[in-house]
């Protein structure tokens, strides 16, 4: 199938390592110039935009601060300045912050909101506007988390709490730009094979595994695929819906 996606330009936030690295690469096999971003410079994003000029795109490595309004605007700016038309983004940075409801510090449900709700709100915003002006057609898509729909159980009612939320700004996106060329969607995951998820898994070996229909956890690669085609012409009618990529955990 041809996912018409040669030539397009995509922004990518979180993007140094596990799903994010791997949207970014899924995209630039496609042909999708890229701007990508991680908290702070280093090797790791770095070597990200490297393998995706391998490619023979054009690939671009910034720091954002995603938690941060002027960093967050200022990332935006720069993306457009690079890449002149922007074509997808993919709001996938995320902090995954632990504490028992009756204990987090009130810095950490504040940060927590901040990078996983009003991050992409902004970067959101941001891309709508400029589409918008230009009379271009666009494609949001949100990395959510099964934790929206069912909560949390592992203390971390905080990110379940801001990924709630980005469900409902992405129906909420939708239903207003859609009407205008620019769709709406987000993905929601289980647990994936990542450095952020990492600790939680080796201190509960089989814990997750267990709750998954399919008996494993998702590799990054298994999102990546799901990201490139709701980017791409063919998934062109979806808006408004959150997929399930949770390897049967949802099932709603």
């Amino acid at each position: 199938m041809d996912l018409k996606l040669k030539g397009k330009n995509a922004v990518v936030t979180g993007a140094s390592r596990g799903v994010g690295r791997a949207i970014a690469l899924g995209l630039a096999k496609e042909g999708v110039n890229l701007v990508i971003c991680a908290s702070r410079m280093g090797a790791a994003i770095e070597e990200v935009a490297k393998e995706a000029e391998s490619y023979g795109v054009k690939a671009t490595a910034l720091a954002a601060d995603l938690g941060s309004s002027e960093s967050t605007l200022a990332f935006m700016q720069e993306a457009e300045r690079l890449l002149g038309d922007l074509d997808i983004l993919v709001n996938n940075a995320g902090i995954w912050l632990q504490g028992w409801c009756q204990e987090i510090p009130l810095e950490d449900w504040q940060r927590s909101l901040d990078v996983n709700l009003t991050g992409p709100f902004l970067t959101s915003q941001y891309f709508a506007k400029s589409n918008l002006d230009k009379g271009r057609p666009g494609r949001i898509i949100n990395i959510n988390s099964q934790a929206a729909f069912n909560g949390s159980t592992t203390g971390h009612a905080h990110y379940a709490a801001s990924k709630a939320g980005m469900v409902a700004l992405t129906i909420s996106m939708a239903r207003e730009l859609s009407p205008r060329g620019i769709t709406v969607n987000g993905v929601a995951l289980g647990i994936v094979a990542t450095d952020m998820t990492k600790e939680s898994r080796e201190n509960k070996p089989g814990y997750y595994e267990s709750r998954i229909p399919l008996g494993r956890v998702a590799e990054p690669e298994d999102i990546a695929g799901i990201v490139v085609f709701m980017a791409s012409e063919p998934a062109g009618y979806l808006t408004g819906t959150t997929i399930d990529a949770t390897g049967g955990m949802l099932m709603r």
